[in-house]
């Protein structure tokens, strides 16, 4: 019999795939409560019960943990991976609710529900006071196009609202099967009459809606985020919304929560709720169901879908490929930053005795570390894959015989939907480690790790003293560096190791150096 244990509070309903499983035991008791914590094969929690190291420890049979909801902020990932149990959650069971409180948000936004509700439970009657807008013919822009912003852009169709869509991995093709028009981020600031965000929180987008961003977007524009504290700039915004330029924000989420930024929600124009976006009884009973789904399939001997940690592998096979997946998983995060605009697909030639090997483990850490910084779930090489395929990329291996210089190495080309490549060349040398040594053609050698800076520039003397001048007057300081080049005077790609990354003002200045055309800040 298969033991399951139920910490946290979670429907019947929820967990019928396991309670009408004969071969399935469902106890429902918080960890605390529970004197035979060894006997159970599996752990099903929401954010309550804080699964430690120390629990793990006292449960030496535990095979599989499931987090009914998508965080697992509350689950020691390192220690469940080393002891090899799965963690597995719900990735997609709050989509609905998460979409529909924001289109909710935005027509009390549109309409001024809020305020005009405030001011009748107050003894006033002020019709003139409450004018709105139609959603009829605007333009809504969505930043962020996964399964939450897809789900928006259908809503907003049906009510005839032209959607103007923005994310790094959006086609073309996916954009025309939903019917939505995909631009940069410039032209839906400038253009969008609502503006919903939907990104992870990372720090690419922390702070996307900022001073600077903020300013370009249209006179009057109404701004909703339900996603993540912290994309939009609070402060930014409650400047734009206080001179006006800003008509109001909907906000669900924040920088901190609770919440102290009294001010913000002082404003007239400002409708908020306690992070609850995804609180409904539909969503709960959702993810309730999909994990307990997880753990039924893994107590059959079936695969999970929504696994987040390391699959269990071969401890020699591991062995042998252990360094060129740590290699692919650092291509992946360094490629990622490179490639512009959505991307189609990824191909990786192998080259060597690699070819002997287990390669497809090394290519799955590749994608985890391309598509990493992208996303605000955790990717690893179990659920890469079909976050990948989520996206519309595709992606392929081959094999060669080594026309290399190197013993082994591993060549990865990233197609973009217009069909231009950026490629990287890696290897790995026992006695130097992981190394980058080639990047577009350009013949490098790094290794990479710590923070790195890739720098697009004209090959002409002065350059290289004018930036670490530069680097140097703002107490960054250059580790090593590399510089490759195809013909003197032309083109050419600097490479460096640098103690800690640049802020944003210190890369625009070095973009002011006339010979620098474009530069990317990496951490590893």
């Amino acid at each position: 019999m298969f033991r399951v244990l139920v910490s946290d509070k979670m429907s019947e309903e929820g967990l019928a795939p396991l309670l009408q499983s004969n071969n399935i035991e469902c106890i429902q008791k918080n960890v605390k409560d529970v004197t035979d914590l060894d006997s159970y094969d599996a752990l099903l929690v929401r954010s309550a019960t804080q699964v430690t190291e120390e629990l793990m420890e006292k449960m030496p049979n535990l095979k599989i943990i499931a987090r009914a909801g998508v965080g697992v902020d509350n689950i020691n990932l390192d220690a469940a991976t080393k002891r090899g149990i799965i963690v597995v959650n719900a990735p997609s069971g709050n989509t609905i609710s998460t979409a529909e409180h924001s289109f909710a948000m935005m027509m009390a936004l549109a309409r001024k529900i809020c305020q005009a509700n405030n001011s009748i439970k107050s003894g006033e009657w002020n019709r003139s006071a409450f004018q709105g807008m139609e959603l009829l013919g605007k333009k809504l822009g969505i930043i962020g196009f996964g399964r939450i912003g897809m789900e928006i852009a259908k809503r907003a169709k049906a009510f005839e609202m032209e959607v103007l869509a923005y994310d790094p991995f959006l086609t073309p093709d996916r954009a025309n099967k939903v019917g939505v028009t995909q631009v940069d981020l410039d032209f839906l600031l400038e253009n969008a009459d609502i503006i919903t965000v939907h990104t992870p929180l990372t720090k690419e987008t922390k702070g996307l809606l900022n001073v600077e961003t903020l300013k370009k977007t249209k006179p009057g524009v109404l701004i909703i985020n339900c996603a993540r504290g912290g994309i939009v700039d609070e402060d930014a915004l409650k400047h734009y919304i206080e001179n006006g330029h800003v008509g109001g924000a909907a906000l669900d989420v924040f920088e901190e929560e609770p919440t102290k930024n009294t001010e913000l929600l002082a404003l007239d124009q400002v409708i908020a709720t306690p992070h609850i976006a995804a609180s409904t009884g539909e969503a709960q009973l959702n993810v309730a169901v999909i994990v307990s789904e997880e753990v039924l399939n893994f107590a059959n001997g079936k695969p999970v879908r929504n696994g987040i940690n390391i699959p269990s592998v071969a401890a020699d096979i591991l062995e042998k490929i252990k360094p060129y997946y740590e290699l692919n998983k650092a291509m992946g995060t360094f490629i990622s930053k490179l490639a512009k605009g959505s991307v189609k697909e990824f191909e990786l030639i192998y080259s060597g005795d690699i070819t002997k090997l287990e390669t497809s483990l090394a290519t799955r850490a590749f994608i985890a570390g391309f598509l990493q910084p992208k996303v605000s779930w955790i990717v690893n090489d179990v659920n890469a894959p079909a976050i990948a395929k989520d996206y519309g990329i595709t992606y392929g291996e081959k094999h060669r015989d080594n026309g290399s210089p190197y013993a082994n190495s591993v060549k990865v080309i990233v197609t973009s939907s217009n069909n231009e490549k950026v490629t990287l060349e890696g290897t790995h040398i026992k006695e130097l480690g992981s190394r980058i040594v080639n990047i577009d053609g350009f013949d490098v050698d790094f290794e990479p790790q710590g923070h790195v800076l890739v720098v697009d520039h004209i090959d002409k003397p002065g350059v290289i003293g004018n930036l670490g001048q530069l680097l140097g007057a703002h107490d960054i300081n250059i580790g090593s560096m590399q510089v490759g080049r195809k013909v003197p005077g032309g083109a050419a790609l600097m490479i460096l190791n640098v103690d800690k990354s640049p802020s944003d003002d210190v890369l625009r200045k070095v973009m002011e150096i006339p010979e620098i055309t474009a530069i990317e800040s990496i951490d590893f």
